[in-house]
């Protein structure tokens, strides 16, 4: 199969997860002995490493000796060299005690020490169980925005649900955007891309799906605690990519699928985070209650939407951008729509008209 076939495949799958009511129920065999169904559900409940505690198939599944199983991850592609673009990438390790680390992409032809970029926080997406910042999806998609914006990319690897549950890939999250930050004050940084290329007066933040809502939460949260001022950086953007937003009360079109379309997606956040009020936690509905406002204060001086016709988070991207309008935000906001595609489709098939108009709005957006 094709890595673009692979990459379709792997977005239909992740659409149905984030829309699990739309998933038929697995079909029992009529010809199977009913007494023979009873012993293998028995010697499964016998063995923990056998016995499902929580199936969201299929994007994860996990049992109950804790043991998980994932069938949406794709094998990570290595740092190095594109020879496609001529971007290079490396890792890096941002926290051995968690292990947090981080993809850093720098353009080509980039000379040592003289020339200042641009620096992109990009967080990648996976319903916060799937995905890397290491996948196809991520890896290919910043060498080609790296090569034709000529920004410095920084791809945090967030841990992922249900072994490390929410708040964990926030957590890691801020501190990625505060390790950034860190280089910002000081020439003799960390790491030396960052501290001799990196303008931390042109910084974007920015993420697709679950990395959107990530995006969103970390800048918001950049604004309240530190008054705007962005952790002594200026963000000049904060770019939401077909964004995995919920929230406990219908919007748009969410009601048609019924209740147990809502059920399903509140009992997966729960999954996801453990202890959470659900769907309307301000790490899912940024406009609830229980958010405060928190919202308006993204430390953004701009803020661009995109969403996808067919995506079946389309309204919420939309609900989120007119939120955010309407919120007292002082910044400019916009929305990018692309008619008659789905959701990430630019990752899919980078070279239709769609995802090329897409790529342009995004580089005008990076380089004003």
């Amino acid at each position: 199969m094709s890595l673009a076939a692979r990459l379709r495949h792997y977005t239909n799958r992740l659409v149905r997860a984030l829309h699990p009511s739309r998933i038929p129920p697995p079909l029992q065999s009529a010809s199977q002995p009913r007494r023979r169904r009873e012993r293998s559900r028995a010697a499964a409940m016998a063995d923990p490493d056998t016995e499902v505690q929580a199936d969201f198939f299929p994007m994860v599944r996990q049992y109950r000796s804790g043991r998980v199983e994932r069938f949406m991850n794709m094998p990570p592609l290595p740092a190095g060299t594109d020879p496609a673009t001529g971007v290079v990438s490396k890792d890096v390790v941002l926290d051995p005690g968690t292990g947090l680390w981080a993809r850093l992409f720098l353009p080509p032809g980039t000379p040592e020490g003289k020339k200042k970029l641009p620096v992109l926080v990009y967080y990648h997406g996976g319903a916060y169980v799937v995905g890397s910042a290491a996948d196809p999806f991520t890896h290919n998609y910043l060498n080609a925005l790296v090569a034709e914006s000529g920004v410095l990319a920084v791809a945090p690897e967030y841990r992922l649900a249900p072994e490390h549950p929410l708040p964990a890939a926030y957590d890691d999250s801020w501190d990625a955007l505060k390790w950034v930050a860190s280089h910002a004050s000081s020439a003799a940084g960390p790491e030396p891309w960052l501290a001799e290329h990196g303008d931390f007066s042109r910084v974007f933040i920015a993420g697709a799906s679950a990395g959107g809502t990530i995006a969103h939460v970390v800048a918001a949260r950049a604004g309240s605690d530190h008054g705007g001022g962005g952790l002594g950086m200026r963000i000049r953007g904060l770019l939401i990519v077909h964004p995995y937003f919920s929230g406990a009360a219908d919007i748009g079109d969410e009601g048609a699928a019924g209740k147990e379309r809502k059920a399903r997606a509140d009992a997966f956040w729960r999954f996801l985070y453990p202890g959470s009020p659900g769907l309307d936690d301000p790490l899912s509905n940024p406009f609830s209650e229980a958010a405060g406002g928190s919202a308006a204060r993204v430390a953004a001086e701009r803020v661009l939407v995109c969403v996808a016709e067919k995506d079946e988070l389309r309204d919420r991207g939309v609900w989120y951008y007119e939120s955010l309008k309407g919120s007292g935000y002082p910044g400019e906001v916009e929305l990018l729509e692309s008619v008659g595609e789905g959701h990430v489709f630019y990752c899919i098939n980078p070279r239709c008209d769609k995802a090329r108009e897409m790529q342009e709005r995004v580089l005008s957006f990076l380089r004003n």
